[in-house]
């Protein structure tokens, strides 16, 4: 449980879809799962988690031009996951934004 939910996502579509269609947003550790995600959502705010769904982001090529020469390197992956949870159920983190 430890390391699976890294910090909540705070966008204009997320915070919309909060109110309208009770889903959270959350980046999470690219090796969880549906299940382990749920577990720990349910557990951390004590509330009935309905649905997972997860998106992962690939990591871009940067490239960068400087006196020694062209440097490339990668950004970093990583997923995110949008929580729908049972009607009723409120996450207080995502009220006081």
């Amino acid at each position: 449980m430890q390391g699976i939910l890294i910090k909540p996502l705070f966008t204009e579509k997320v915070t919309k879809s909060n109110t309208d269609q009770n889903k959270y947003g959350f980046v999470v550790s690219v090796k969880a799962n549906k299940i382990e995600i749920s577990r720990a959502i349910a557990k951390k705010f004590n509330v009935t988690v309905t649905a997972v769904n997860t998106v992962v982001n690939k990591g871009k090529v940067k490239t960068q031009l400087s006196k020694g020469g062209r440097f490339t390197g990668n950004t970093a992956k990583y997923k995110k996951a949008f929580v729908s949870l049972k009607s009723g159920d409120k996450i207080d983190l995502f009220e006081q934004v």
